[in-house]
């Protein structure tokens, strides 16, 4: 799944067509919660917990230092980051360990997933690359709460991460790709988490918008990276690792935004992608200390929340 590198211009040159170009398209992006069906209850599995913050430095760019290495503004969309503080599409390993951090536990890693946006409010990038210029606009919302967790396994013991994995779920480019690799991003609403959508949740008063990142977690044992940034990383087939597989902790992010009542709202997308929450996405660089990784192994395994 290899994802854009060719320059788009603009999707919305007009002010005239900024509605339109925003998430909404006859209110069929959006879902009442209280539509939406609820899911089989999840197994009970060790959590480790750490707090990175909600962005409260502003770390943002259009960079994809997984995807698109080297490549300036070449995700065509805006980036929110926790953890590393240093990221952009020129880091490496060594800058990456260099650099200071939002994390407890001296966790370096970087984490990262799209702006979400109230469309119908001015935004200060109107004439930025990732902003206005690739049809993202909209004032930039800072989340209200991050959740990072790491999650055991349910069937087995998991084993240490690698440091400087790289990982990605969900897909940038979903519309264009006919909704592959969606499974595991979802949407529901901080009253009742028991309810997910891959629609925009309408929530009730008093509740926040969330957005849910569940990560791949059996490894390939071998690389920190491949081709398309997934068959290195996989996902388990129920809770099992297929053979030749490794268990290792799953990444879990949850972030959520106090959204005013009755305000369209959009994630930032590909300017072909129509802002659709479809395409919702989030990617990761592992680089934990080899001591706490170990506790969070440790943790995990033994079925206690951290």
């Amino acid at each position: 799944m290899p994802l854009r590198t060719t320059f788009i211009t603009t999707l919305c040159a007009l002010a005239a067509v900024t509605s339109a170009c925003s998430s909404e398209s006859g209110n069929s992006d959006y879902i009442d919660i209280n539509q939406v069906s609820v899911r089989q209850p999840q197994p009970n599995v060790g959590t480790w917990q750490i707090d990175c913050g909600t962005n409260e430095n502003e770390h943002r760019n259009a960079d994809n230092v997984v995807a698109q290495p080297k490549l300036p503004a070449g995700a065509h969309h805006v980036h929110d980051y926790v953890g590393n503080v240093s990221t952009n599409a020129f880091s490496t390993n060594d800058t990456l360990e260099a650099s200071a951090t939002t994390c407890q536990f001296d966790d370096k890693s970087t984490y990262y997933w799209p702006v979400l946006r109230l469309v119908d409010e001015p935004g200060h990038d109107a004439h930025s690359p990732g902003g206005g210029i690739h049809g993202n606009h909209g004032r930039i919302l800072r989340p209200h709460s991050v959740v990072i967790q790491f999650r055991g396994n349910a069937v087995s013991n998991v084993v240490a991460m690698p440091r400087f994995l790289r990982a990605i779920t969900g897909n940038p480019v979903a519309v264009s790709q006919n909704g592959e690799h969606t499974a595991r991003v979802q949407w529901t609403c901080s009253g009742d988490r028991t309810r997910v959508t891959n629609r925009y949740p309408r929530c009730g008063a008093g509740q926040q918008v969330v957005r849910i990142f569940d990560f791949p977690s059996c490894w390939d044992g071998l690389q920190t990276d491949s081709e398309l940034h997934r068959s290195h990383l996989t996902f388990p087939n129920g809770d099992a690792c297929r053979v030749g597989t490794f268990p290792v902790p799953q990444l879990h992010i949850e972030v959520s935004y106090a959204i005013p009542p009755g305000a369209r709202y959009a994630i930032d997308s590909f300017p072909e992608e129509g802002r659709k929450p479809l395409t919702d996405h989030a990617m990761f660089i592992g680089v934990l200390p080899a001591p706490l990784m170990a506790r969070v192994v440790e943790c995990v395994n033994s079925r206690r929340t951290c």
